[in-house]
């Protein structure tokens, strides 16, 4: 019906929906909740990509379980989502908003947490993770996994030379601002499909949303630990 990549069409072609299918890889499972978290639209993702670590069935499986979708089977996985504000805009992200450098010098990042400052990072960027992206490239900057449901917020420095190392794991409540110091090249990157160019002095806020991005599921609850080990070089027995 809708491109889910142009996300202002498809937004128009809500109207009237219970369900949305998102057909492609996990890419375009991240265009479709943004779109359809603030309408509370439940998501069944069909992967035609690699990974596929938000999906639920393959193509290969939708003769046999779309049926079972429209039978009322599954049941609804929430995932929390962050609100971002950078320059008077606002971004809604499932994965994460990263402030990176995009030369080959490194950035310096400072971060307060409820408005207390923490440290100066000096690195090639700092990655405010959702336990969604916490499989992503927060795990791939030495970040921990987060269960899917769980609503806390990781700050995970990318390959920090000075300042903290290890990531921090901050309560949904928390309020982070990251300020940018002295050099240009810096972005911010919303799920690493949005960017805007950040200035020295700029402020990124990142916070909870309120909205959360919702997964029909027909995999047992405990689906995700099976999901780790298969996904993440581990062989299934």
């Amino acid at each position: 019906m809708a491109s889910a990549w142009d996300e202002e069409e498809a937004a128009r072609a809500l109207d009237g929906t219970d369900l949305i299918i998102g057909i492609g890889g996990d890419g375009t499972l991240l265009h479709c909740a943004r779109v359809t978290a603030p309408l509370g639209k439940p998501v069944l993702g069909v992967k035609l990509g690699k990974l596929g670590f938000i999906t639920e069935i393959n193509e290969h499986e939708v003769d046999r379980m779309l049926p079972r979708v429209i039978d009322g089977e599954g049941w609804i996985e929430e995932r929390a989502m962050l609100h971002a504000t950078c320059g008077g805009e606002s971004f809604l992200a499932l994965n994460d908003a990263v402030v990176r450098c995009t030369a080959v010098w490194l950035a310096n990042v400072s971060l307060s947490i409820d408005d207390v400052f923490i440290t100066t990072y000096r690195s090639d960027g700092v990655i405010v993770s959702s336990a969604t992206g916490s499989t992503g490239y927060s795990m791939a900057a030495g970040g921990p996994v987060l269960m899917p449901e769980s609503t806390n917020i990781i700050v995970q420095p990318i390959c920090s030379h000075l300042g903290l190392r290890q990531g921090l794991v901050l309560p949904s409540t928390s309020t982070i601002r990251l300020t940018t110091d002295g050099r240009d090249g810096i972005v911010l990157s919303i799920d690493g499909q949005t960017e805007r160019p950040l200035m020295s002095g700029s402020d990124v806020t990142v916070s909870a949303s309120e909205y959360k991005a919702r997964f029909l599921r027909l995999r047992p609850r405990t689906y995700f630990y099976s999901s780790l080990h298969e996904k993440l070089g581990g062989t299934r027995t």
